[in-house]
């Protein structure tokens, strides 16, 4: 028979035993070290914390077992079960065990809304690039393709006719090439087709064969070592198309530099030109293109100017 000095006595060794494990590892116990400290401090066959809807157990899991609700700021925050050993022998201790089990749980609870919130931003993150495929395969995008591709060729016969203005000889045949290659991404891009470069060689076959007829730019394409996921390669492809039209409307004449490369998180790409520069506060429509584009599919781009002294359009997509 278990006398009442006995049980006080048991409560006094729980209770000390679960302090000298906070003061030796600065920390509150996780919740099956809890239960540990408590079943061997009492001489239990077996202990176990309920605690957040989880059972953290030490010892052996053979009944009978006796129930002692911990409270604290007056909620039940978990319950102590060990075994064997008399109903109300640590009554007194779960009482006590409050605080330190109020902080297991919102550990517990803490870690499982972390879990959670890691879920719904992989959940999303697969969804924006779900929709952002879809968003290539369909003709939602057709304004900005046919600004950043065809347009593309329309600047650089706009270039060419207006020096025929003023040089003779400019060769008619290479002009009406030009308004061939307008014509056909205009066709292309109205039926939803993008580049065949792009499709079938990829991101660094697309940029050599649409940039290698402007003896202006000069590209650099030996870090694309990779096919890419078909919205990485046609949002870079387009926005390093933007910037070079941008340079060509707005730096007539300047040396432009075309680097993409791939890096351990996605790709990059940079456009710089050596034109005259300008205000980068002031409002700007093909700035506001270039951002919307790489936004959609969580990309970032950056324009550096400064008047006098150049422009560098850089962009990262993530993979």
């Amino acid at each position: 028979m278990t006398t009442v000095g006995q049980v006080r006595g048991r409560e006094r060794r729980v209770a000390d035993a679960v302090s000298a494990h906070i003061v030796r590892t600065g920390r509150m116990p996780a919740a099956v070290e809890l239960a540990e400290v408590v079943g061997v401090a009492a001489g239990a066959a077996g202990c176990a914390l309920l605690v957040a809807g989880e059972r953290h157990g030490w010892g052996r899991a053979e009944g009978p077992w006796a129930e002692f609700p911990v409270e604290y700021d007056g909620e039940t925050q978990g319950v102590v079960v060990i075994t064997p050993v008399s109903v109300g022998s640590l009554a007194e201790v779960a009482r006590a065990l409050g605080p330190v089990v109020a902080a297991i749980r919102a550990g517990i609870d803490t870690d499982r809304l972390r879990r959670d919130g890691d879920a719904a931003a992989r959940r999303l993150v697969d969804d924006r690039w779900r929709a952002a495929a879809e968003m290539e395969r369909e003709r939602r995008g057709l304004e900005r393709d046919l600004h950043d591709g065809a347009q593309h060729h329309l600047v650089a016969l706009q270039m060419s006719l207006a020096l025929a203005a003023h040089v003779e000889g400019t060769p008619v045949t290479d002009l009406l090439d030009r308004l061939d290659a307008a014509e056909r991404v205009l066709l292309d891009t109205a039926s939803g087709v993008l580049p065949v470069a792009l499709v079938t060689d990829g991101l660094g076959a697309a940029l050599s064969d649409e940039l290698s007829g402007h003896a202006d730019v000069t590209l650099d394409v030996a870090g694309l070592r990779h096919r890419y996921p078909p919205s990485i390669e046609s949002t870079v492809f387009f926005l390093c198309l933007e910037a070079v039209n941008n340079a060509h409307k707005h730096a007539p004449g300047a040396r432009i530099t075309v680097t993409a490369g791939e890096q351990p998180r996605g790709v990059a790409f940079t456009v710089t030109d050596t034109g005259p520069g300008f205000d980068t506060t002031a409002p700007n429509a093909g700035l506001h293109n270039l951002s919307a584009r790489a936004a959609a599919v969580g990309g970032t781009v950056e324009v550096r100017s400064t008047p006098g002294q150049g422009t560098t359009v850089s962009g990262f997509v993530p993979w």
